[in-house]
């Protein structure tokens, strides 16, 4: 084997080991700079994560709820009342 030929094996060698990285980083959600640092990652499983998205989810159903509240064309007794539902839950 010539040095043309081991220079194109190194090139091949690296070239699958980049890729077997990148993979391995995406499937376990590492996020990478433009510069390829490492600055994070994203847990898929994150307990934490799915309270908060839990959590987001029940604000905007509240906030929809609000809103209708808000915009409906009724009295003020109604919207009194609407009000008064919504504390005793």
């Amino acid at each position: 084997m010539g040095w043309a030929e081991a220079v194109v094996a190194i090139i091949i060698i690296v070239t699958i080991g980049r890729v077997m990285r990148s993979k391995y980083r995406a499937e376990h959600g590492i996020l990478e700079d433009h510069k390829g640092n490492t600055i994070g990652s994203q847990a898929r499983n994150d307990p934490e994560s799915d309270r908060l998205r839990d959590e987001v989810k029940y604000l905007k159903e509240r906030v929809a709820v609000l809103e209708k509240i808000a915009t409906d064309d009724r009295g003020a007794r109604d919207l009194e009342n609407e009000i008064e539902k919504l504390r005793d839950r």
